[in-house]
């Protein structure tokens, strides 16, 4: 299974790649929208598909990162330091958000991260002083970089891309390192890893701190990307759509963030020849799915190939995490 990490890889950055030059400025929006909410799915899949840590607030830090960036960049602040503030603020609001699942577990630590989403889209709201409320915030210009202008739609694509490319590579040393068996051997067993001398409650904190900070780095791109945000943007359905990504693609591999945001935005714009029936057969799509292939699209192509994840690796490419 490993072989075919390579060839996954090189078929999406081909696919990635190529992709735009054939396409209108609306279907590179769309790809440009792929690009960024996959970086917040695999944030989530860091936290839940390695680290067993359940998350409904993936949405508010895609928040929190965008309205960092559009509320600094408008200030005068140079978009490549809004952006580290933005990753920055969510690391650190993560890393206390974690705080909660060293007591409760599973769903009572879902209930915990809903509130807390309820909580940022309150503050969003109601903050007009510094959010703008209902009004949002808008004239979000795209960044430039040594003259080099990204408000081209093809343009920002790219950058995006390459944005994605880095993170990418990070989460797959951080993956291979000790920290990526840490995490796994924490979703596993937890008495068992902290037995082994593995720390649980700091791998517990830092996979909320490092799953929220991918969360307001997407955000950081979302912001420039749409160049206007309003709360609603970032209610709880967003957090559910994340949460839906990773498991569609395949919650524990490496390429299921990208496989299940591909299906979540592109899917229901190809549905729309179906007019009003689309989104109910996108619920279809995605009820059958779950009921056929709860590990998801990545879990099916192993099935299909037949080929068992290896016994302490975590996952990388279609291998799923396995303590």
């Amino acid at each position: 299974m490993r072989r075919l990490a390579p060839l996954a890889a090189a078929a999406f950055a081909a696919f990635a790649v190529a992709a735009p030059f054939f396409l209108k400025p609306f279907g590179i929006y769309l790809l440009s929208t792929w690009v960024v909410l996959t970086i917040a799915a695999l944030g989530l899949n860091l936290t839940l598909g390695y680290a067993g840590q359940v998350s409904l607030a993936q949405g508010a830090f895609v928040g929190i990162g965008a309205y960092t960036v559009a509320l600094l960049t408008q200030a005068g602040c140079p978009f490549a330091l809004a952006f580290v503030a933005a990753g920055l603020l969510c690391f650190a609001t993560g890393w206390l958000l974690g705080y909660p699942a060293l007591r409760v577990q599973h769903h009572y630590l879902a209930f915990v991260t809903l509130a807390f989403t309820t909580l940022v889209f309150l503050v969003l709201r109601n903050e007009e002083w510094l959010t703008g409320g209902n009004y949002g915030i808008n004239g979000i210009l795209r960044p430039a970089f040594f003259g080099w202008s990204t408000a081209r739609p093809l343009n920002f694509y790219f950058f995006s891309l390459a944005t994605l490319a880095a993170l990418s590579l990070a989460m797959w040393w951080m993956l291979h390192s000790p920290w990526g068996r840490a995490f796994v051997g924490l979703r596993e067993n937890p008495i068992r890893a902290a037995s082994l001398g593995v720390d649980t409650r700091r791998y517990t904190l830092m996979a909320f701190a490092i799953g929220s900070s991918f969360g307001g780095l997407s955000g950081a791109l979302y912001a420039p990307l749409v160049q206007f945000i309003e709360p609603n943007s970032f209610a709880l359905v967003l957090s559910l759509n994340i949460l839906l990504m990773v498991i569609v693609g395949g919650s524990g591999y490496f390429f299921g963030p990208f496989i299940g945001a591909l299906v979540a935005v592109l899917l229901p714009e190809w549905m729309r020849v179906a007019q009003g029936y689309y989104l109910m057969l996108y619920a279809a799509f995605v009820m059958a799915m779950m009921a056929f292939c709860p590990y998801g699209i990545s879990g099916l192509v192993e099935r299909i190939l037949k080929v068992s994840p290896g016994p302490t690796t975590p996952a990388v490419g279609i291998e799923k995490a396995s303590s």
